[in-house]
């Protein structure tokens, strides 16, 4: 029975956004949108209008008569090798007016999770602005699990949560959980029953939507009887409740708010509910357990927190935080709430998750095509990149769809200044250099990073047998193209010279070039095309080339649903490439780069062994491999795909 207050508000709260009306106009929430700048609310059309005088006349300011647009000043654009100031969302904006409400130090921040499920892409935006903004304004940030319901919670959610909040790079002030407050709870939950602000009820599901105005709201809100019974015969049936003389959805204790209201948050709430499950850390102790409404405020107070920050569906959930507290406790935390972060083309729901892992779609809730957290991190997306995206984003009221696109952008700028260059050949065949000679055996030094000589260098071995990829051979020559064909001449990267391809060989059953011979051409100073290459002492490795998981950017809404919308090219696999010796440097001196969570020599998983195969993508390790096989996780194109973009 708890569940359907619960439930039902949380619905109410998440299908209205922050730039809804004010909670006496909840009803037209939809309909309307605030404007920041006269703090005033408006219908979409006219917001619309009102905007676009105001971008005109912005456009227009301090501009001379008769000036062209041409002549306007143009701010000197940020150079891609620049990244942003780390700190620039903490200083300006959103997170810098809720800072000026309560300028207080030390400030004093909380990232709570619910232990029920592992954490996604937009977990991240959490954790940075909640961990980032304790840490700017010389504060701390607690790690609290809101583990108040034991049918959902599992020891692997808790593990996983506490491993990607460091892995971005975050310390704990401390962790706690909601549970160590258990006894504390219900203490102030039999307060609120004396306060006359509580009462047990007994009402079914019908009986409960009914009170909460029916169908859409197509009758009136009424209060429920059981809001009528003494203290007494609460304090006793909630004890009752306590003791186990209930079963689940039997009785439950609401919070006695304003039913008249136009906030559903204000509908006498679930404070309470019975549930018959052990609970991870306090086995049976307790058979009744708060809920998220209940608990969650009056932790925020227990631990001192200064500024609550959260997301916006939680928006109409700030009277309901400040009304139990305003009721209980002394301590009055803040809360404000910021837009929440999703990336088109992927599915964060837990339940749908669920399915693609358990169908064998996914390899598991890591694979690298989720936007699982652990996904992200397994595909080789290094922590440091995540926190430039969100800072590059910047922290608003605003609910954000990025593309992915996007994304993938900054992970490739990112990783195009912090990761080494490697040589790697995806499909190989044998080039045959005729005339090696003395230079076959001879040592290359080759830098990790023509652009950052700190990276250092590597050697490896020029041999007359040499792997090129499949695709930069053709055995018809054209004028368009500039790779090696029979009688045309390119270019081997570090080599000590260009080759000239003078014949091949194929298998006839299946047409596959099989083998070229070529020659060294000494004459040519400068071919017109440099191609990648391993000579014999490369490693084998099996390289996996993910691409979306999904068809479209919304699979949520795609016709038949979202299993219908899977991409059958979301994994491509090249069994038998080649990359060459110098990953074993690479490998030794991970992580690439030392920054976030990995910031120290050893200290980050196979992923943190990160690469740029060169003219190919980037790459990072992959978990599945072993000591005598290599698995490399594609993490971002070199380019950015020009179809997805569009």
């Amino acid at each position: 029975m708890a569940d359907t207050v619960t439930d039902a508000v949380t619905d109410a709260a998440a299908n209205l956004k922050l730039d809804a009306a004010p909670a006496d106009k909840v009803d037209n929430a939809p309909k309307l949108q605030f404007d920041e700048e006269t703090q005033k609310w408006y219908s979409k059309g006219e917001l619309k209008k009102i905007l676009a005088k105001r971008a005109k006349k912005a456009a227009n300011k301090d501009k001379p008569a008769g000036a062209s647009a041409e002549a306007a000043p143009k701010k000197p654009a940020k150079t891609e090798d620049t990244p942003l100031d780390p700190e620039a969302m903490f200083k300006q904006g959103f997170l810098n007016d809720v800072y000026n409400e309560r300028p207080v130090k030390p400030v004093m921040s909380r990232f709570p999770p619910e232990p029920n499920g592992f954490l996604h892409i937009g977990h991240s935006k959490a954790i940075a602005v909640n961990f980032g903004f304790a840490k700017y304004h010389g504060g701390h940030c607690i790690l609290r699990f809101d583990d108040t319901n034991p049918e959902a919670e599992e020891e692997i959610y808790f593990t996983a949560i506490e491993d990607m909040v460091r892995w971005l790079g975050f310390e704990p002030h401390k962790i706690t959980y909601s549970s160590d407050n258990f006894g504390k709870l219900y203490e102030m939950a039999e307060k609120l029953i004396t306060l006359e602000k509580a009462y047990v009820c007994h009402c079914g599901d019908e009986e409960i939507k009914l009170q909460r105005g029916g169908e859409k709201g197509a009758t009136p809100r009424y209060r429920c009887k059981h809001a009528e019974q003494t203290v007494e015969h609460n304090l006793r049936e909630f004890r009752r409740m306590r003791d186990g003389a209930y079963r689940p959805r039997e009785a439950f204790l609401r919070m006695k708010q304003d039913i008249t209201s136009g906030n559903p948050q204000n509908w006498d709430l679930a404070a309470y509910r019975v549930l018959d499950k052990p609970h991870h850390r306090t086995g049976d102790e307790w058979k009744i357990y708060p809920t998220y409404d209940f608990t969650h405020c009056l932790c925020d107070s227990f631990e001192g927190i200064t500024h609550s920050l959260c997301t916006t569906e939680f928006y109409l959930s700030r009277e309901s935080y400040e009304w139990l507290n305003g009721q209980l406790v002394e301590w009055q935390p803040i809360q404000r709430e910021y837009g929440r972060l999703s990336i088109s083309g992927g599915i964060l729901s837990k339940r749908k998750l669920k399915e693609l892992v358990e169908k064998k779609i996914v390899r598991g809730w890591d694979d690298p095509r989720l936007f699982t957290l652990i996904g992200v991190k397994r595909r080789g997306v290094p922590p440091g990149a995540i926190l430039e995206f969100v800072n590059e984003l910047g922290v608003t009221t605003t609910n954000s769809i990025i593309q992915a696109s996007r994304f993938e952008q900054t992970i490739r700028r990112y990783l195009e200044r912090t990761v080494p260059r490697l040589m790697l050949v995806l499909d190989p065949v044998p080039v045959i250099i005729e005339d090696a000679g003395e230079l076959d055996g001879a040592e290359l030094d080759i830098p990790f990073s023509t652009k950052n000589t700190e990276m250092g260098s590597h050697k490896i071995k020029f041999t007359k047998t040499v792997y090129i990829d499949r695709s930069d051979f053709r055995e018809v020559d054209s004028k368009d193209y500039f790779r090696l064909a029979p009688g045309k001449t390119v270019g081997l990267l570090y080599a000590p010279f260009p080759i000239k391809a003078t014949s091949f060989t194929k298998d006839e059953t299946t047409g596959k070039i099989t083998e070229i011979r070529a020659v060294f051409d000494r004459e040519t100073k400068k071919p017109k095309t440099y191609i990648q290459w391993v000579g014999t002492d490369g490693r084998n490795a099996e390289v996996r080339l993910y691409n979306s998981l999904f068809l479209s950017d919304n699979p949520a809404s795609a016709e038949g649903g979202y299993l219908n919308d899977i991409n059958p090219e979301s994994e491509v696999v090249y069994p038998n490439a080649l990359i060459e010796s110098g990953i074993d440097e690479v490998k030794r001196r991970a992580p690439w780069p030392e920054a976030a969570g990995e910031d120290k020599l050893g200290k980050g998983g196979p992923e943190s062994v990160r690469f740029q195969g060169l003219r190919v993508a980037y790459f990072a390790l992959d978990s599945d491999s072993t000591d005598d096989k290599i698995i490399l996780n594609r993490i971002v194109s070199l380019k950015e795909d020009v179809k997805k973009a569009t």
